[in-house]
C-alpha cells in the first residue's frame, strides 16, 4: 500500500479502462481522464493522510491495482465525514487474497491511527466479488441504507442500485481480538 508513481500510469490506465475491470462502471475513462483522476489521488492523500492507494506485491514490486481510505461525497446517503474502503485490481490478479490482506490492514490503520467510528463500502448490487472481499474483512450489510446511486445515469438502470456494508470500531475491535485467541 503505498502513494502512487509515475511507473503506475499504464496500470492505471488499465484499471479505468477495460470492460472486464470496469464492468460494474457505466463509463471508461481515457488515459488522459485517468491521469487526472490518479494525480487527484495523489493530492488527497497527502491533504488527508489517507486515500485510494496504489498496492503493489512485495516480491515483485510491480503495482496491481489499488485499496483505499477515502471520504463519501454521497450526501444524503451517507452523511459528510464518512469514510468508505474500495479497491480495484488487474483481473490476473483477482482470487489471490491481496484485496482482503489490504484491506484488512486499512481497517487496522482507520481504527487504530484514524481513530475512526465506522468504515462503509458499498458496490453494485450483483458485484459478487466485492461483496465477498466485504464480508472476508468483517463487514455487516446494511440494508437501511441501500441506495440508487446518483452518479450512475438512469440508461444503466442494472448498475444503479448499491449495497451497503459497513464495520463499526467496536465490530472491528471484537473481531480481532477473536482472530487473536
Amino acid at each position: 500500500i503505498r502513494p502512487w508513481q509515475e511507473s503506475d500510469r499504464p496500470v492505471f490506465h488499465r484499471l479505468n479502462r477495460e470492460d472486464e475491470i470496469m464492468e460494474f462502471f457505466p463509463f471508461r475513462r481515457t488515459p488522459e481522464q485517468a491521469d487526472v483522476v490518479m494525480d487527484k489521488l495523489n493530492s488527497m492523500i497527502a491533504e488527508h493522510g489517507f486515500g485510494f492507494t496504489a498496492l503493489e506485491r512485495k516480491e515483485e514490486g510491480d503495482c496491481i491495482g489499488f485499496c483505499g481510505l477515502s471520504r463519501t461525497d454521497l450526501e444524503p446517503f451517507f452523511p459528510d465525514g464518512s469514510v468508505e474502503i474500495g479497491w480495484r485490481l488487474l483481473p490476473e490478479t483477482w482470487g489471490k487474497g491481496y484485496v482482503t490482506e489490504s484491506a484488512r490492514r486499512l481497517l487496522a490503520f482507520a481504527f487504530e491511527e484514524l481513530k475512526l467510528a465506522e468504515v462503509v463500502s458499498f458496490a453494485v448490487h450483483n458485484n459478487h466479488r466485492s461483496l465477498a472481499v466485504m464480508q472476508r474483512i468483517g463487514m455487516q450489510r446494511d440494508p437501511a441504507r441501500d441506495f440508487d446511486h446518483p452518479g450512475v445515469p438512469d440508461t444503466h438502470t442494472d448498475m444503479k442500485r448499491h449495497v451497503t456494508y459497513a464495520i463499526s470500531r467496536r465490530q472491528w475491535q471484537e473481531m480481532t481480538a477473536k482472530e487473536a485467541v
